[in-house]
C-alpha cells in the first residue's frame, strides 16, 4: 500500500480541487462552531502535506528524528484559513501533494523502514511506510469530511 501513496495522493487532491470549485460562501460555512468548514479542511490538508514532506526529508537526513507538532488548531486562526481563496487553496494543495509524492517516489526499498517520532496523538516511533499510509488516510478522511458538509448545504 505505501508504494501507491504518491499516486493516490495525487488522485485525492484532484477530488479536493473539484470540491473547492463550489460556492465560496458554502465552502466557508461551518456546520457547527466546533467543525471546520470545507475550506478550512482543505487548507489544513495543504499544510499537512507540506509538513509531512519536511518530516519525510528529516527522516532521510537523520536517524529517527523527533518531529514537532504542526499546531493544527492554531494554524486555522493564525493563517486565516477562512479568508483564503478556494482556487488558490486548490492549486496550493495540488502543489503540496506533488512535493510530498515526489519525496515518497525518491525512497528506495531500505528507506521505507527508516523511522521518525511523530507527535500526535502521542509521541510514537513510526516507519516511513506507516507515515505514508497515515498521510493518505488523513487525505481521504478530510475529503470525506468536506463531502459530508457540502452534501448538507
Amino acid at each position: 500500500m505505501a508504494d501507491q501513496v504518491s499516486l493516490l495522493a495525487r488522485d485525492y487532491v484532484a477530488e479536493y480541487a473539484e470540491l473547492l470549485s463550489a460556492d465560496p460562501v458554502v465552502l466557508r460555512r461551518r456546520a457547527t462552531p466546533q467543525l471546520w468548514s470545507p475550506l478550512e479542511y482543505a487548507c489544513h490538508m495543504r499544510d499537512v502535506l507540506l509538513v509531512q514532506r519536511e518530516r519525510l526529508l528529516a527522516a532521510r537526513r537523520s536517524d529517527s528524528p523527533v518531529t514537532e507538532p504542526m499546531g493544527r488548531d492554531e494554524r486555522v486562526e493564525h493563517d486565516g484559513y477562512i479568508h483564503q481563496q478556494p482556487a488558490d487553496v486548490a492549486r496550493q494543495l495540488h502543489d503540496a501533494a506533488l512535493l510530498f509524492a515526489h519525496g515518497l517516489d525518491q525512497l528506495g526499498p531500505e528507506d521505507w523502514e527508516r523511522t521518525l517520532s511523530v507527535p500526535y496523538p502521542e509521541i510514537a516511533v513510526k516507519s516511513l511506510r506507516w507515515f505514508a499510509v497515515h498521510t493518505l488516510h488523513e487525505l481521504r478522511h478530510h475529503l470525506l469530511d468536506i463531502r459530508r458538509q457540502l452534501e448538507h448545504t
